[in-house]
């Protein structure tokens, strides 16, 4: 029995029926499973720009299959556009609005099964954490990755290659002229950002969960391949409902075991670590998701290298076998009986893979001759990061790996750029920027901006920035984020003082501030819970509930 019959079977439930029909659904619609289309298309977010024309073939599939089709809308922000700028605030939290939204029309409207289109940073997880919190059958397909850009400092160009040009600029490393021509010629597509970032992390992560077919993550946002797949989604929604494969059944311990490998083995965004943890939140799974990364991360090879680890993009990434690849070279680490919603297991769905490209081992190596021999994101701890604090040391030169520096500290993100574009940043500084976690900023803000600055005024070797907020999953160099407990829940970063020592030990998976526990302990008695920065609107409402980083940044009610 489908959901749907509740409302759409029987001679009581005319009403229900009527209502459908004055849409134009017909009789014969109505006896079929109803299947919705989740889709968070927007002309804000060039990662969903795309989306129209996935869900229509989406909805082709479902027709050929033998379902219907009802397609809804949910919200989509772009990082991207809210960087740097009160905005950003908004981002981490929407997640929640993302996945609440798509529970509620598909509990008001009894759905039988869900297609969920997102592909960018905060929209993956949401629609992943309303799968696995309504537990229906789900399938999650994104819209895939734009290409790269012009050459810019030796690699194609995206987006962020702005972002570090403005420091460029301001440190006349450039001229104006070669700064302006990356406005019209550094994002010649729509998809999701053409690098490794966050959203395409998730994407990778959501097929390496088995919620999205393979290839699905990284096929190009232009190609015919990203239109073929949506078909074939499509007929898969209806299988995997008449099949009863609920989300349950494909996000377990052992898949999310599975997706953490494979962020190490790609040196994934360290936000995945989040949202991994809320998404096995919604699962109801007992998994600790933070240890697991710790554990894993010192056995899991780093496989594959892709921007900002290298200068290959993610259609480079796809060119080289993308995930089948990594988790075919992961075979013997990984769970391959886990369910997928091809309908098949991990390893059939290896067994079976045709590849398009021939492999590229610029891009992707074997876990026998890897990039790496530990994964590329690693959790620290300390009397600075109690709970945790999580790096990528994928993705920065292994000479930073043991970095002690001066704490140079602002207590907002906007403080930190303006002296960083100001010049009053130096070698050897360990820029502190807290009062940006959940609670604090609120909504934990990503200090994207301040390190493509480092990075363009030359500063990334040589410097390193913590933060109780995250990193953009394009940021590379020396940086500690996820720091918890945040500042303004009392976490000792919010007693730091200019002058004093900070060491980073990736290594030793260690962060410390080099100051006795006595000073500690009088600095910490002296700290005052400051006031909430907003006290109306959603984020007041987030501020309130929001859990810590470790915690996935979930709104625990």
């Amino acid at each position: 029995m489908f959901r749907s019959e509740k409302t759409l079977r029987g001679i009581e439930n005319q009403y229900y029926r009527a209502t459908y029909k004055s849409m134009g659904f017909t009789s014969d619609d109505l006896e079929r499973p109803i299947i919705g289309i989740a889709n968070s298309w927007t002309e804000g977010v060039p990662g969903h720009f795309n989306l129209r024309q996935v869900a229509q073939k989406v909805r082709d599939g479902i027709n050929r299959a033998g379902g219907t089709a009802v397609e809804f809308g949910t919200i989509a922000c772009c990082d991207g556009m809210a960087q740097g700028h009160d905005g950003m605030h908004f981002i981490l939290p929407s997640r929640q609005i993302i996945s609440d939204s798509i529970e509620t029309f598909a509990q008001a409207q009894l759905l039988d099964a869900i297609v969920l289109l997102g592909s960018c940073d905060k929209i993956v997880p949401g629609m992943l954490m309303a799968a696995a919190r309504l537990d229906i059958p789900c399938i999650l397909l994104p819209g895939g990755p734009m290409e790269g850009g012009i050459v810019f400092d030796g690699r194609q160009s995206d987006q962020t290659s702005s972002a570090e040009a403005l420091g460029m600029l301001s440190a006349n490393k450039i001229t104006e002229e070669e700064y302006k021509k990356l406005e019209d010629l550094s994002c010649p597509s729509c998809g999701s950002c053409s690098y490794l970032g966050t959203a395409n992390t998730m994407c990778c992560l959501s097929e390496a969960l088995g919620m999205t077919p393979p290839n699905g993550g990284m096929a190009p946002a232009t190609s015919a391949e990203r239109l073929r797949i949506a078909e074939e989604t499509g007929i898969k929604i209806v299988e995997l409902t008449r099949n009863k494969v609920t989300a349950r059944k494909i996000i377990t311990n052992e898949s999310v075991r599975n997706a953490i490998k494979v962020c190490m083995a790609i040196s994934g965004s360290t936000n995945a670590v989040m949202h991994l943890t809320a998404i096995a939140h919604e699962a109801e799974l007992d998994i600790n998701v933070l240890e697991e990364f710790d554990q894993l991360s010192r056995k899991t090879p780093q496989v594959a290298k892709i921007n900002p680890s290298s200068q290959y993009n993610c259609v480079d990434f796809h060119r080289a076998g993308g995930v089948p690849r990594v988790m075919e070279a992961l075979k013997e680490q990984i769970d391959l009986d886990e369910m997928t919603v091809t309908g098949k297991t991990v390893r059939e769905n290896i067994e079976n893979h045709v590849y398009a490209y021939p492999a590229d081992p610029r891009v992707v190596k074997t876990a026998e001759d890897p990039f790496g021999f530990q994964g590329g994101v690693a959790v620290l701890r300390g009397n600075l990061a109690p709970d945790t604090g999580v790096t990528k040391p994928g993705a920065f030169d292994k000479s930073l790996y043991h970095f002690t520096g001066e704490a140079i500290c602002f207590d907002s993100e906007e403080a930190a750029e303006e002296a960083i574009l100001a010049g009053k940043i130096r070698d050897g500084h360990v820029v502190v920027i807290r009062y940006e976690g959940p609670k604090g900023g609120p909504g934990m803000r990503e200090m994207f901006k301040a390190m493509k600055y480092l990075y363009g005024r030359g500063l990334a070797l040589t410097t390193a920035l913590i933060t109780d907020g995250r990193f953009s999953g394009t940021n590379n160099g020396c940086f500690v984020g996820h720091i918890s407990p945040e500042a303004a829940e009392g976490g000792p970063i919010a007693i730091v003082k200019d002058g004093d020592k900070i060491e980073i030990d990736v290594d030793n998976r260690s962060l410390n501030l080099l100051v006795s526990d006595e000073e500690i302990a009088a600095r910490m008695e002296g700290w005052k819970r400051p006031e909430p920065k907003f006290k109306r609107g959603y984020l007041a409402l987030y501020s309130k509930f929001a859990a810590s980083g470790s915690e996935g940044g979930i709104l625990k009610i």
